[in-house]
């Protein structure tokens, strides 16, 4: 993107600087620089006198005639640095004059406690590290526009360090994970992102082409067809924690590039993933925030502490719609409907127009944890039949805070019924039929659970953060035509 002439101007006076720097013996952009630790590991380990050595980007310059103060920041604290002309010498001193907001120096000397009482370091050495060619997000006010911080997440990071909060937490969640599941014997997987067939869910793919086989590629929607077939191959309990792909919209909870967690287990149910569900969310809440009370400071708390509710798909609907929903007619159901301002074209059928209720209406409002079950078999087409009906299948949608954060079901391990759900739901089309996975099923898969999480709304639940751009890093985002005219960042 050009530069506006702001930035020009100020660009220029940074290299101008920089060539002071090179003058005066400084090599702009260091190589490794040994430190005694990180600078929250030498504020833990304060001792009057001990000598350190530190690295970090400089924050902040007060100059005070024959000496300075600043501050260094890294990833884990601040701290303050004071150089003194006498004690550094004076052609460090003035070659320190400059350094920029920004700048990255490594130091070298005592620690000492000011006046104040503030910690800090007595340089006795300091070295240019690397220099910044741009002026960081103004001091105070920090970095308020939401899309350059999205757009430039480390400038973000560095002008609102309490965004670090929310990176952080998801590492630790992340981490939680993969030890809660191995220590129940789940084994970690990795299937395949580039797939011949999108499937396991419905939904847009990414199109792609794969040169040196010479054929159309899909980017995955979803793993379940492949770790499915590793029941079929032996394995009891299997899990896979990556990237989805979804050709789609973006909203406050959606990304096309997400994160997800699929797990497996062989002779188990949805009962199973119910419990497996509940122990790993409850264990992440009390482990990476200290409670079972999580949510926006200043918004409705989730109570995550198990068990959770438990409500069948119609029973929530005859809540919301009136007992007799589902004897109405398809007419009776849609002016029900258009009348709470939904749209309801004339071809949707009963069922269609239930789900859009329930869509639109009901899973918006459930706030605490529930296990929505027994939803309708044409909207589950990979799940296993309720026993009592097979209208329905035995499943789960877990809805928190208004949002489906994880499906679970029994799976379907019948061939035949599969082929047959699959070919309804492909509208005839033979070549959208993973034919490799049908016939791995035709080899026997064992009973089954599953369920699947997606860890950028997990992470909303625990850290209480209202968009899924706020719980990734670097969110998919439209490019920007240049600005010329843009204003500086400070």
């Amino acid at each position: 993107m050009e530069l506006s002439a702001h930035e020009k101007e100020f660009r220029q006076q940074r290299l101008a600087n920089l060539a002071t720097l090179q003058a005066a013996g400084h090599t702009p952009y260091g190589r490794a620089f040994a430190r005694t630790g990180t600078l929250a590991e030498i504020r833990a380990a304060f001792a009057e006198g001990r000598p350190v050595q530190a690295a970090g980007r400089v924050v902040a310059v007060r100059e005070m005639g024959k000496s300075t103060f600043a501050h260094l920041q890294d990833g884990t604290d601040k701290f303050q640095i004071y150089l003194q002309k006498n004690a550094l010498g004076e052609e460090p001193f003035a070659a320190f004059k400059a350094i920029d907001l920004g700048d990255f120096i490594g130091v070298s000397g005592e620690l000492f406690t000011t006046r104040t009482g503030e910690q800090s370091l007595k340089v006795a050495q300091w070295e240019l590290l690397a220099k910044s060619l741009h002026p960081l997000p103004e001091k105070w006010h920090g970095l308020q526009d939401t899309e350059v911080r999205y757009r430039q997440r480390y400038l973000d990071l560095i002008a609102n360090p309490e965004v670090r909060r929310v990176f952080n937490a998801r590492s630790r969640i992340l981490s939680f994970i993969r030890r809660f599941l191995e220590a129940r014997g789940y084994f970690e997987v990795e299937t395949p992102v580039l797939q011949t067939l999108a499937g396991g869910a419905i939904a847009t793919p990414f199109k792609t082409f794969y040169n040196a086989l010479g054929q159309p590629m899909y980017m995955r929607i979803a793993p379940e067809l492949y770790l499915k077939r590793l029941l079929v191959g032996g394995y009891d309990k299997v899990f896979e924690l990556g990237k989805n792909y979804r050709n789609e919209g973006l909203d406050r909870s959606h990304n096309p590039e997400f994160t997800a967690l699929e797990v497996y287990e062989a002779y188990g149910d949805v009962r199973t993933m119910m419990k497996l569900v509940e122990e790993l969310v409850s264990g992440a809440a009390q482990e990476v925030c200290g409670t079972m009370m999580v949510g926006p400071a200043d918004g409705e708390k989730i109570d995550l502490t198990p068990p959770w509710r438990v409500v069948a798909y119609h029973d929530l609907v005859r809540e919301h719609a009136g007992t007799d929903w589902f004897e109405r007619t398809v007419e009776s159901a849609r002016d029900w409907a258009r009348a709470r301002e939904l749209d309801i074209p004339a071809t949707m059928t009963h069922a269609e127009i239930t789900h859009e209720v329930y869509d639109k209406l009901i899973e918006k409002k459930l706030m605490q944890p529930t296990f929505v079950t027994r939803l309708p078999a044409e909207l589950v087409p990979l799940a296993k039949r309720c026993p009592d009906n097979p209208a329905l299948v035995d499943v789960f949608e877990l809805v928190v805070r208004g949002r489906e954060l994880c499906p679970g079901y029994t799976e379907l391990n019948d061939p035949l019924d599969q082929r047959a759900r699959l070919a309804e739901q492909a509208g005839g089309d033979a070549g959208k039929l993973d034919e490799d996975f049908l016939r791995a099923l035709e080899y026997g898969m064992p009973p089954a659970g599953g369920m699947g999480i997606g860890i950028d709304r997990l992470v909303m639940v625990l850290t209480g953060e209202e968009s899924v751009r706020d719980v990734m890093l670097f969110p998919q985002m439209k490019t920007r035509a240049p600005q010329p005219d843009d204003p500086p960042p400070a």
